[in-house]
Parts: C-alpha cells; sequence; structure tokens
C-alpha cells in the first residue's frame, strides 16, 4: 500500500463534495437503495473517492438485497482496515481506507462463498476506475 494520506478536516471539506466528507470523514451513510454503484457490473476497481486507494474488484461485486453495493472480498488484505463499532447500540465491523482512513461502510459475516463475507459499502465512498485505466492515488 502507498503511503498514508493525512489531512486536516479543512484540506478534507475542499477536496470532497459535502455528501462525500459525511460519509468518509464524519461516519455517516447513504439512504439504502440511492447509491450510483447499487447495480453496476462494469468491469474495473473500486477506489476510495478520498484518495484513490484501490478497495475492490468488480468481479467480487454481488447482489446483496441490502440497497447498498456489497462485495465478497477487498482487493488485497492492506485495501482497507477494520475496527470494532459499538455505535447506534450494535456491534458491527467498520471498514475505513487503509491509506486515508475514510469510513466506506462495514463488513458482516452473511456473505455468499467463497469467503462468506459482505463488504457493505457506500457507493458515496468510492469511485469506479474501468478496467485498463490507469489509477492515480491523490496526493497531499
Amino acid at each position: 500500500m502507498a503511503d498514508k494520506l493525512n489531512l486536516s478536516n479543512e484540506e478534507w471539506r475542499k477536496r470532497l463534495t459535502p455528501e462525500e466528507f459525511q460519509v468518509l470523514r464524519q461516519h455517516g451513510t447513504e439512504y439504502p437503495g440511492t447509491g450510483c454503484f447499487l447495480g453496476t457490473k462494469t468491469p474495473g476497481t473500486y477506489v476510495c473517492a478520498g484518495c484513490n486507494n484501490p478497495l475492490f474488484k468488480s468481479g467480487t461485486k454481488f447482489e446483496s438485497g441490502t440497497g447498498w453495493p456489497s462485495f465478497t472480498q477487498t482487493l488485497s488484505e492492506d485495501s482497507v482496515t477494520e475496527i470494532r463499532d459499538v455505535s447506534h447500540g450494535m456491534i458491527r465491523t467498520e471498514v475505513r481506507c487503509a491509506r486515508c482512513d475514510g469510513h466506506l461502510g462495514h463488513v458482516f459475516p452473511d456473505g455468499p462463498p467463497p469467503t462468506g463475507l459482505r463488504y457493505c459499502m457506500n457507493s458515496v465512498a468510492m469511485k469506479h476506475v474501468p478496467e485498463g485505466s490507469p489509477i492515480e492515488l491523490v496526493r497531499a
């Protein structure tokens, strides 16, 4: 993984849309069924909307019926970090971008084979890079 990207909230506000900032930096979520990547099947790589860190390959995306784009596995072991989340009276595992620490969504142990995992992500927290296109990381 590339070097960590550490920016102030002021710098993030300048770089992100209000919706991206609310999800990535304030741990928000988009309403179910509203995300732009919910039904997409275009080949490529999903990257962090904050820093372009590669997160998921399109081939690991599946329709979970939850209202959020879901994936069975991350692109690599160091694409994301997982953190215990006890907010809202629940015990969940939060998923953050390993490079910029942006909130992406949560992972649950109820996904399909081969991993049995469901990475339930916010569309606004990601961008799609078409297959064959270069991925350029955002720099400070």
